[in-house]
């Protein structure tokens, strides 16, 4: 299956074009700088930074764009592992990156749903109870991880191409 997905003209043409690889990686970088930068946003609200971000407003803005950032990187990473996909089919780093990319999909779901109900409970709080605090600080370890993983594949990566 890996082999047949390496066939496939979009991935040619992602791996082989002037412009396909440079389109597909700025699309990724911009989807990790949504997701990583708005869910450490949230974070560095959680632990106290940025007072002036109403801690109920955090909901109505900053989590629909980390899930359109996750859907950027959805689309750009599936086309970036169809270049090469029987190399990171077997890479432990980029396998690592897709365990991070799970866990930091269910504690941003998990995070979203405490949140709204701890939200929907007290109202505009100072202050967020510590089960979200955890929660949202290990959401961000976890895109964190994402992308520590995704620089160590493409780096390290060179190495299974000598």
């Amino acid at each position: 299956m890996l082999e047949w997905l390496d066939t496939l003209s979009y991935a040619t043409w992602v791996r082989e074009s002037l412009y396909g690889w440079a389109i597909v990686l700025t699309l990724h970088a911009f989807g990790n700088a949504m997701v990583v930068g708005f869910i450490f946003l949230i974070g560095l609200r959680l632990i106290g930074m940025f007072r002036t971000i109403p801690y109920n407003s955090l909901n109505d803005a900053l989590i629909p764009t980390i899930w359109i950032g996750f859907a950027i990187q959805l689309f750009s990473g599936f086309s970036l592992f169809l270049t090469k996909p029987t190399r990171y089919g077997a890479d432990a780093l980029f396998l690592t990156k897709m365990g991070f990319v799970l866990g930091g999909v269910i504690l941003t779901l998990y995070f979203q749903k405490i949140y709204k109900a701890e939200v929907r409970a007290t109202g505009p709080r100072l202050a967020p109870s510590p089960r979200v605090v955890q929660i949202g600080l290990l959401a961000c370890f976890m895109w964190a991880s994402v992308l520590i993983m995704g620089r160590l594949t493409a780096y390290l990566g060179q190495l299974y191409d000598v």
